[in-house]
């Protein structure tokens, strides 16, 4: 005579194996289903874009030499080539998907969940950032 517990767990297994015998066949469609990408920075972008050129992708500031939707100065320009083996022009920075990879870039080495301080470091450097980030932040 077999003990209690291995009667037990002999019983349990034998209805599981039946029970999914009983089972209805499986569905063997595949069903692709088009997600929308994941944009952490699209609302920052849509900030910035307001705060520095009122979202106008042909504005150029003479007197910072900054150009296009974020307004990215040569020397950003330049180290953004430096550092990705790019070579982008100041005329390129009038291209918006460009410009955004340019930003991304440097969004990306602080990360999609500090807003402020990419904000501040995108605008540069001191207490200006300051009010820059509050700019921002309002439209945020």
């Amino acid at each position: 005579m077999m003990p209690d517990k291995l009667k037990m767990t002999v019983t349990i297994s034998f209805f599981l194996l039946f029970t999914f015998q009983l089972l209805a066949p499986g569905n063997t469609m595949l069903v692709v289903v088009d997600s929308q990408p994941v944009e952490p920075y699209r609302q920052l972008i849509q900030a910035i874009g307001m705060v520095e050129t009122g979202k106008d992708t042909m504005a150029y500031n003479p007197i910072e030499n900054a150009t296009g939707y974020f307004q990215i100065r040569l020397i950003r320009l330049e180290d953004f080539n430096v550092r990705t083996g790019s070579n982008y022009t100041q005329s390129d920075l009038f291209n918006y998907e460009i410009s955004e990879k340019i930003f991304l870039y440097y969004a990306s080495l602080i990360g999609p969940y500090d807003f402020e301080q990419i904000a501040r470091n995108w605008n540069g450097s001191g207490p200006l950032t300051t009010y820059y980030w509050e700019q921002v932040k309002k439209l945020l």
